[in-house]
């Protein structure tokens, strides 16, 4: 029998009629949106340089009117987001009618699927992908040769992949490449045909999120509506992980299942509370969250953070004392170990793609603070006449940020391990740390903090800071994953259309349903107020579950 946390969410009401109706235009609106970010992006996504496209006919129209495309792409775009947004009226923990689960699947459903069939969106880094694993198909090394040394400069995968990425060496798990390797075969050099495969790839750490999230949100008193809400229908899951096909996708995926896993028969005990005999099978189940979790590792490093998190869970479940620790930290580490060499021996890959992993390093992304910061000292150097020393800025600031990522992670591993913190917290948080003090910080990375924390932290504050943020980076980033060569008014006249169409169709949602527009009456006003007491049930100091 499963054991659950002391603080069981309240068991909410189903929505009315008039909330169902609301409901249903709102899953209506977003599939809109993105049935017009489908169709935009035939001419305004990631499309590679053999564009199939253009032979087409009627669909070629939209690779030749770029603007346009744009435009439509743009509102689809919008349209999702606030979807998204109006449907967590019906997503809010104080409320006491939530939709169901089932009923935020079937939106995720009919917002997903119109994506699964397009050219990619907002990055082109499926097509490294591609070139990665056709280098494994071959039987060649992906950690010591780039694209364009080891298919050739004139390959059509090599083609499609970006300029800076052409001569680096892969940053990912043999896992990931093995597989890809298994689906080149399947594709050949067909990119359509590869994109596909690996945005089914994608698709599969979507479906375990979804499988894992609500039920770790029971285990640590969160409405299991609100966490799949926030994590598993977030714009940025769907815009990147499914349209985009990012392997952050299955690597997230399998570190959310393998906690989930690992917790099945975990007492979920309150500090104080005499530990518990161990239950059949919890060393079992134990152990295959940490190879599941581990495999998340294999694809992609980031997973890794859950580990030591895991074992001050299951440190806990005795008196979570630096004993238990090592008691705990032991045989999990055996099972990582055994688990780690034995697939990437298997993969035949080996472990050179440890030394890889500093390849994202070499892109400065905008939105990353560390990057801005260099950027902005070399600036004031030049206006000093010190001369430009970004180049030896950045990387010194990159560090810097993995040094101040690694003590918020220590800290939080040393409070959770004292009862100040749920550790699913600590790993939200510091997963956050790690990947916002990155000098590659891309708008995804911030699935890898929000994904934990919706399963765990229920007070509004972080709901409110989760959702903002999510929306921003939402919209920072082209659905062509390029810039427009400096051409603003592309984006200027096209976002301008989009914002016009999206304000018509908001008229007509208001007219059709003015309910979804209304203010929550006083007794969810009420409740949102009384949320605060949460706080001693989230981040609490005396009555602590695992």
């Amino acid at each position: 029998m499963e054991t659950r946390s002391p603080v069981e969410p309240a068991v909410p009401q189903p929505l009315d009629v008039t909330e169902e109706r609301a409901l249903k235009i709102i899953r209506r609106f977003g599939t809109t949106g993105s049935l017009f970010l489908a169709t935009g992006s035939l001419g305004a996504g990631a499309a590679p340089v053999i564009n199939p496209v253009l032979e087409i006919p009627v669909l070629r129209v939209f690779a030749r009117i770029s603007t346009v495309s744009l435009a439509i792409a743009a509102t689809g775009i919008l349209m999702v987001v606030i979807a998204w947004l109006m449907l967590g009226r019906f997503a809010r923990p104080a409320n006491a009618r939530l939709a169901t689960p089932k009923q935020l699947h079937r939106a995720l459903i009919t917002w997903v699927t119109p994506l699964l069939f397009i050219p990619p969106l907002f990055s082109r880094d499926v097509y490294s992908y591609l070139a990665q694993s056709e280098i494994v198909r071959r039987g060649m090394d992906p950690y010591a040769l780039g694209p364009a040394e080891a298919l050739g400069i004139g390959d059509p995968l090599t083609a499609g992949v970006s300029n800076m990425w052409r001569e680096t060496p892969a940053p990912y798990g043999p896992l990931y490449l093995r597989f890809g390797s298994w689906l080149a075969e399947l594709s050949g050099n067909n990119i359509v045909t590869g994109v596909m495969l690996h945005r089914g790839l994608a698709v599969v750490g979507v479906v375990l999120i979804v499988w894992a999230l609500p039920r770790l949100a029971s285990r640590f008193g969160v409405q299991p509506a609100t966490a799949l809400w926030l994590g598993a229908l977030n714009p940025l899951l769907i815009f990147h992980l499914v349209a985009g096909a990012h392997n952050d996708a299955l690597a997230l995926g399998l570190m959310v299942a393998g906690l989930e896993l690992g917790l099945r028969k975990l007492p979920m005990r309150v500090k104080g509370d005499t530990p518990p005999p161990v239950a059949a099978g919890e060393l079992r189940f134990i152990a295959l969250g940490v190879a599941v979790i581990t495999l998340g590792v294999l694809v992609k490093v980031s997973a890794i953070l859950a580990l030591p998190f895991f074992t001050v869970m299951v440190a806990r479940r005795w008196h979570g004392g630096i004993k238990d620790l090592f008691r705990a930290a032991a045989p999990m580490f055996a099972v990582f170990a055994v688990v780690f060499v034995g697939v990437t021996l298997l993969t035949g890959l080996g472990f050179g793609w440890i030394g890889a992993l500093d390849t994202p390093g070499l892109v400065r992304a905008w939105i990353s603070p560390t990057a801005e910061l260099g950027n902005l000292g070399g600036l004031l150097g030049i206006s000093l006449d010190l001369g430009n020393h970004t180049n030896a800025l950045v990387p010194i600031l990159g560090n810097l940020g993995y040094l101040v990522a690694a003590i918020v992670t220590a800290k939080f591993i040393w409070d959770s391990l004292k009862w100040r913190y749920r550790p699913i917290i600590g790993l939200g948080v510091s997963l956050g740390a790690v990947m916002v003090l990155h000098v590659a910080l891309q708008p995804w990375y911030l699935l890898w903090a929000a994904i934990p924390l919706a399963a765990a932290a229920g007070t509004s504050r972080f709901r409110v800071a989760a959702t903002w943020s999510s929306v921003v980076l939402s919209l920072v980033v082209f659905s062509t994953g390029g810039s427009f060569g400096g051409r603003t008014f592309v984006p200027f006249q096209a976002y301008t259309a989009a914002i016009v169409l999206v304000v018509l169709a908001l008229l007509l949602v208001r007219r059709l349903c003015p309910l979804i527009f209304a203010r929550p009456d006083a007794a969810a006003i009420s409740g949102a107020l009384s949320e605060a007491h949460l706080d001693d049930e989230v981040y609490p100091s005396r009555r602590q579950p695992a």
